[in-house]
């Protein structure tokens, strides 16, 4: 039998087959991921067969080719990715100034692991009913620089109901992926599209000013034609497995003119003649998107409170 991974709660997934029937299954001892090492070999979006068992759940016995799909390294293991979903269509990456806030290097390294499968990004721009007036000045900045770069942007409120329409046309005939850190308010824009849902929404610790995580499995609904994917909140987005001649193709500001560049392998890091060194210099890169490519290039690990929404 074949069908679509609907839910995956790490041990237990539910599949739903052409027929709108959905049986819940396993995987039978390690599964075979052709020499990649994942924590969850088997993700929301998975196209998989199965065989059914005596007692009326299925063991997964085949991944389809996936198109496409977002991972990011484990935290605990630097050698080991972390799927979050497959063959998606577009991502609504959820984003706030605070409770929490989001750092711009989680940011860009969100966007780097989707412009290698050139999976289309929409930055949203959550709580708008929250910020004063410097902060929505910071975040009409931040619109402005991340659409001049070639991502589309959204400014929402469930409060408000700001942008909750735009967002609802842009999720028609789409599998759309909703991501971010806890907190920022994901499940309450998928509630706000489609209200019967009812998924749950986590409040803000007063403590650490960060969000709970209340989605605690991944989980996708049909809705107007496609697909909503509500996932877990991401504390971290560490990036694996990518070489640095291919990073530089993951920044479509550097992409568009590195070919003025001197030299044909150039990194753009300290080279003679690079373009993309000149084009930070006189503003037509951002500067905190330039520093941030330097970062992936360097490995180093970003902590959240770099590069934050400020």
């Amino acid at each position: 039998m074949e069908g679509l991974v609907v839910k995956s709660t790490g041990s237990w997934y539910d599949v739903r087959c052409a027929d709108g029937q959905v049986f819940t299954c396993r995987i039978r001892g390690k599964f075979r991921t052709h020499g990649i090492k994942y924590t969850n070999p088997v993700v929301v979006g998975d196209t998989v067969t199965f065989e059914m068992e005596k007692d009326g759940t299925g063991i997964i016995s085949k991944i389809l080719p996936r198109r496409n799909y977002i991972e990011r390294k484990s935290t605990n293991l630097s050698k080991v990715s972390h799927l979050i979903a497959s063959n998606i269509d577009i991502v609504f990456l959820v984003v706030t100034l605070k409770e929490p806030r989001t750092s711009l290097g989680f940011i860009d390294r969100f966007l780097v692991a989707a412009e290698s499968f050139r999976i289309p990004v929409c930055l949203v721009f959550n709580k708008m009913d929250l910020y004063d007036g410097e902060e929505l000045a910071e975040v009409e900045a931040l619109c402005a620089m991340y659409q001049r770069v070639g991502y589309d942007t959204l400014c929402t409120s469930v409060v408000t109901g700001q942008g909750i329409e735009d967002l609802k046309g842009r999720l028609e005939s789409k599998v759309s992926l909703f991501s971010g850190h806890s907190g920022t308010g994901k499940s309450a824009l998928v509630n706000a599209v489609e209200p019967s849902l009812q998924l749950r929404v986590g409040e803000i610790s007063q403590q650490h000013h960060k969000g709970k995580h209340t989605t605690t499995f991944a989980e996708m609904f049909p809705f107007a034609g496609g697909y909503l994917m509500d996932t877990p909140g991401i504390k971290e987005f560490g990036l694996i497995r990518y070489a640095k001649e291919e990073v530089r193709d993951y920044f479509p500001e550097i992409r568009e003119i590195q070919h003025e560049c001197r030299f044909s392998n150039c990194l753009h890091i300290q080279e003679p003649g690079c373009a993309v060194l000149k084009a930070v210099e006189e503003g037509e890169i951002p500067a905190s998107r330039y520093l941030n490519y330097v970062s992936i290039m360097e490995d180093e690990d970003m902590s959240l409170t770099e590069w934050q929404l400020r």
